[in-house]
This record gives structure tokens, sequence and C-alpha cells, in this order.
């Protein structure tokens, strides 16, 4: 059976969980790229327009285009102070709606491993970047424990829950971004692990933006209210707070970047 599209249709959950993530790591993972000032970027799943904002405020862009399938996510987009240049669009990933070598850069934060096809994805971001233009992605590091989501998933593994991965997981690992980016022809790769931080003001806070997640959204959905409550319990025994009550989160993604071949 063909792979569907995930859509995210609820903008404010997603930012407050995924979004606020994003923009940890955007900030490195941008500063990795070293872009150049006045480039045209399509972000594409670029969902609450998390990422889109970051290039406008550290990019400088002449023109970003973001593209997501979810019109929910787009209109919360569209309310960010980024849509003063951004331009946001409802289509798939795996058919960019753009003439080819529109664009100088591309980018897809955290949505490669929710590609149906993966490598059409690269492959239409190819399609639209100009020669010798910039083509990067950033996936969490599911088979490594980085999804900021771990402390839960660990819980759970050991309770024998099954847990709900994205449909394209397998692009999460380092070496199947390279493979990936190497038979879509694209020259200069290079790689890199990015470790994240983020600090929630208790328990209950971390508990509560986490599972806004789409994959513990699902994997909690059929269990009970005292199954949850009892991995819940599991979760705080393992998160201790520091001396202000605050809990420490890290997260880690594995990212990439190449070039289209001139």
């Amino acid at each position: 059976m063909a792979k569907s599209e995930i859509a995210f249709n609820d903008g404010a959950a997603y930012e407050r969980m995924i979004g606020k993530w994003s923009q940890i790591v955007g900030n490195v993972f941008l500063e990795w790229l070293a872009a150049p000032r006045g480039l045209r970027w399509i972000d594409v799943g670029c969902g609450s327009g998390a990422f889109t904002q970051l290039i406008v405020d550290q990019s400088a862009p002449i023109e970003v285009d973001g593209i997501d399938p979810a019109e929910a996510q787009l209109a919360f987009a569209r309310m960010r102070p980024a849509a003063r240049i951004a331009k946001f669009h409802q289509g798939s990933a795996m058919a960019l709606p753009f003439d080819d070598a529109s664009f100088d850069a591309a980018v897809m934060a955290l949505v490669i491993f929710f590609v149906p096809d993966p490598a059409k994805g690269v492959a239409e971001m190819a399609r639209v970047v100009r020669p010798g233009g910039l083509l990067a992605a950033y996936a969490w590091d599911v088979y490594g424990d980085g999804m900021p989501t771990a402390p839960i998933q660990v819980e759970m593994r050991e309770l024998g829950v099954d847990l709900t991965l994205p449909p394209s997981v397998e692009a999460s690992r380092l070496e199947v971004l390279r493979e990936l980016w190497a038979a879509t022809g694209l020259v200069d790769i290079e790689t890199r692990v990015i470790t994240v931080h983020r600090t929630f003001d208790d328990f209950e806070d971390f508990w509560t933006t986490t599972i806004l997640s789409s994959s513990m959204a699902s994997t909690l959905a059929p269990m009970t209210a005292s199954e949850i409550d009892g991995i819940k319990e599991r979760v705080r025994t393992r998160m201790q707070p520091d001396e202000t009550g605050r809990i420490a989160c890290s997260a880690r993604v594995n990212a990439i970047k190449g070039r289209v071949r001139d």
C-alpha cells in the first residue's frame, strides 16, 4: 500500500511542541549552512512557519516560499512576522508547484521522514534549485533516541508498547540521508549531528507539551487513562528536576547539506 502524506492540523499545538524545538535546532543549523544573504529560499514542509521565521530573521532573504499540505498550519504561519516577506502555499513535497531553478536554497526542517517517498522529495528540491544552489535538511535521530519524545518512548519500549514512528523513518539515518543526496547527483555533501537542549518549567510542562507530538498522540490514543498515568509516573521518576523544579531535556538531529551540480 502506498504511503500517504502526513499533515499536521493544529498549528498552535505543533508550535508549542515541534515549532519550539525546530527553532532551537534551526539556529544551529542555519549557522552551519552559512548561506549568504539575499537568497531565494524554499522551506519544504514549512508547517507552522517556525523555521521559515528563522530564515527571515537570520539569513536576510530576498524571497521565501513555504509549502505544506496542512492548511491549518499555513494559517498559523501566515500570522507570523515572516509573512511580510514569506509566501505560504498548500502543496506536496513530492510535487513542488514551482518552475525549475526558481530558488537558491531549499530546506526541509524535521520533514524528510514524513515524506512518503523521500527520494522524490529530494529530487523535487533539486529541480527547483538553480545550479550551484543549496539543498539541506535535518531530521530527528530516531534510532539513536534523539527525539524530544525519547524519555517517554524509552519507558514505553520497556513496557512493550508499540510506538508510532514516522512513515519514512529510515530517512532519519545519517547514512540514508547521505545516500539520498548522492543519488540525486548533489555535490559538496556534508553531514553533521546537532545536539540541543530545552528547559521546561516543571514536569507537567514537559509532559503536556511532549504528548502534543503526533507520534505520542497516536501511540497514546488507544491506551486507557490508567495505562497512560502509569507511563507518566515512570517518566516522572526518570526525569529528575533541578533545584528550582525545572526539567532539562536534550534532543539530537542528523543534518545534511549539498549543492546542485553546476
